[in-house]
């Protein structure tokens, strides 16, 4: 369950890329200020060129701030000691081509110090896990890229770490793969670890993510709980079962009158696509535009 323990702050953190003389290049992050709490799934998303990959490599510790401060687990994120607590899955993994599935994961959990009997257990628990049972002795170079991915997927929960940061997890997977990935990374935070997860396709983001922020040329534009967000605040929305046509245009008094049964009554959400088209315009209409106070806890 999500918990008020903070496991990533980042505290007005600010990078710019500099070019051979020193003189700004980009300015890849402007003073980003987020939490992000155990027990949740937080989505970062954002165009190309927005600024996620800084942010997950300042996270992890893999780039130095201009400016500001990176904290995970409240430990600076360049301490290296916290990243035997994180796992994690790049766009791109980097895995040896001519090991198998068994060898892949035996390679990354030494690496890790773990025991001999706990190491081929937990090798034996991931691969059921991610379904690559039937391939486990074949050659990842035999892999597709959607079995890559699953393997990938293994290596970065090795360690059953509490932190795991996914980018763009579902690249390279079909429809069931997709929704096979998904219940995956809703059971780990059933489990109760904490996920930061980066992806460009908004419906995936929307299945699974319990907040989000919305990044747009390195500053964050929207933040908060992703039902709240989609929330279409200035509409009504009523669902009834049981009327007749007449009935239909009534208020809840009247379908009570009649005989029906509302079922719900509330706000109708858009889509995650929508809202996120609407932020870029809104940035690109109102430069220098921040997030809205308050809406970042969704508490």
């Amino acid at each position: 369950m999500q918990s008020s323990e903070v496991v990533i702050e980042t505290r007005s953190l600010s990078k710019v890329y500099r070019d051979f003389w020193g003189r700004q290049k980009v300015r890849a992050l402007k003073a980003l200020d987020l939490e992000i709490r155990r027990g949740e799934i937080f989505g970062l998303l954002g165009p190309n060129g927005s600024g996620k990959t800084t942010t997950v490599k300042l996270v992890l510790g893999l780039l130095f701030p201009t400016s500001g401060q990176a904290l995970v687990f409240g430990r600076d994120a360049t301490d290296v000691k916290k990243n035997e607590r994180i796992g994690y899955l790049p766009e791109e993994s980097y895995l040896y081509r001519f090991l198998n599935a068994e060898e892949t994961l035996e390679f990354y959990g030494r690496l890790f110090d773990m025991p001999a009997p706990l190491r081929r257990q937990r090798i034996a628990d991931l691969i059921e896990m991610v379904g690559l049972g039937w391939a486990k002795r074949r050659q990842l170079r035999e892999y597709s890229k959607g079995m890559t991915r699953r393997i990938g997927l293994a290596q970065a929960l090795i360690n059953d770490p509490e932190l795991i940061v996914l980018d763009e997890p579902t690249t390279g997977l079909d429809p069931i793969g997709c929704r096979e990935m998904k219940d995956l990374i809703l059971r780990l935070r059933d489990e109760g670890k904490t996920i930061l997860m980066c992806s460009h396709l908004l419906a995936d983001v929307q299945d699974v993510c319990d907040r989000i922020g919305i990044l747009y040329q390195g500053e964050l534009q929207e933040l908060g709980r992703v039902d709240s967000l989609l929330k279409v605040r200035d509409t009504t929305e009523i669902r009834a079962t049981g009327l007749s046509e007449a009935c239909q245009a009534e208020i809840r008094q009247v379908i009570e009158r009649h005989g029906g049964q509302v079922l719900s009554i509330g706000n109708p959400t858009t889509t995650l696509e929508e809202l996120f088209l609407h932020i870029i315009r809104e940035s690109e209409a109102h430069p220098g535009r921040r997030v809205r106070g308050g809406a970042g806890n969704g508490h």
